[in-house]
């Protein structure tokens, strides 16, 4: 150059050795963590609560399920007995009737109790 000193913009072998050692390091801790990660990742057990809950909850939906259905529509309790279940609606509005008249709705109720309750006559034995 004219009038001026040439720098040498070259770099050491000394000093390229060293960053390229650093990189070296870097690349190899980044390696190792990101391998620990997957290994962390894949070997992982299943959650057991989580299974346990995926139950719960399809027990508890069937469960909704059977009571609305139990209190939404006639069925039997007892066929033999001539126990109906009825819905909650109906039922009410039966109770409100029946128990206009206290005596008269107690005394149905009673008789409801003890035809529900009866026992059953005990089996006959063909040896006596």
């Amino acid at each position: 150059m004219k009038g001026g000193v040439q720098m040498s913009e070259t770099v050491s072998p000394i000093s390229r050795r060293r960053w390229a050692n650093a990189a070296a390091v870097v690349t190899a801790l980044a390696t190792i963590l990101l391998l620990v990660g997957l290994m962390i990742h894949y070997t992982r057990p299943p959650d057991l609560n989580a299974r346990r809950a995926e139950e719960r909850a399809k027990a508890l939906a069937e469960l909704n399920a059977a009571n609305h259905e139990a209190l939404e529509n006639y069925g039997w309790v007892d066929q033999t007995k001539g126990v109906v279940r009825l819905p909650v609606t109906r039922a009410m509005e039966m109770v409100a009737r029946e128990w206009s008249d206290p005596a008269l709705g107690r005394k149905q109720l009673l008789q409801r109790l003890e035809k529900a309750s009866a026992k059953p006559p005990p089996p006959v034995n063909p040896y006596e």
